[in-house]
């Protein structure tokens, strides 16, 4: 699991059938750092910490074992003083 937080959302209205209408957010370790993006399964917005699953954790998170996803956000962060 990785502490990350949310930076914007992204929008991709051209996707495989398998990605369904889950949303998409672009996510950062830390200000600065690489990009990623995360498949929404809780309900985020931009600025909020989360935790996020990776590898088959992260298809199982977002759905089925099928699902196209190697990063998938599973909680928001009600307190988070990052160093």
């Amino acid at each position: 699991m990785r502490i990350m937080r949310v930076e914007k959302t992204l929008v991709s209205t051209n996707r495989i059938a398998e990605m369904g209408h889950r949303p998409l957010l672009v996510v950062q370790e830390k200000e600065g750092g690489t990009r990623s993006v995360a498949v929404d399964a809780v309900g985020c917005i931009p600025g909020d910490w989360v935790i996020c699953v990776g590898s088959s954790a992260a298809r199982e998170a977002a759905g089925s074992k099928d699902y196209p996803s190697d990063l998938t956000i599973i909680g928001i962060i009600d307190n988070w003083a990052p160093a």
